[in-house]
């Protein structure tokens, strides 16, 4: 039987990258026509999804040898997203100019965990 946890916390992680995805892009939106309205809205739901996604990784992990390192490694880059959003807005906040510099860092830290993710599939 899968672990329930393992599902949710996946879920949390996918929704938050989606959600930190857009916002970069939008940030960097320089078209003279509107952003796409699905990545308006994936944006706008970053604040809800951190929030979970963070609830759900502070939880204690505890169980079966195989969903331990599952969850350690989800729970691991949820919070390492969670940094990496804070210092986006912390370098925007300082210098509104240097958005495509901070976006270009939040980026990478997405990446990195888009190629771990295949792991926790």
């Amino acid at each position: 039987m899968k672990d329930h946890r393992i599902t949710s916390l996946r879920r949390a992680l996918e929704g938050l990258v989606e959600s930190l995805d857009a916002t970069a892009r939008l940030s960097r939106w320089r078209d003279t026509e509107d952003a796409p309205q699905p990545l308006r809205e994936s944006a706008a739901k970053l604040g809800e999804r951190l929030g979970v996604a963070n609830q759900l990784a502070a939880g204690k992990i505890a169980g079966g040898s195989s969903a331990v390192p599952l969850l350690t490694g989800m729970s691991s880059a949820i919070q390492r997203l969670d940094a990496a959003y804070v210092q986006y807005r912390d370098r925007i906040d300082a210098n509104p100019d240097a958005v495509d510099e901070a976006a270009v860092a939040l980026d990478a830290e997405i990446g990195t965990v888009k190629s771990e993710a295949e792991q926790w599939a």
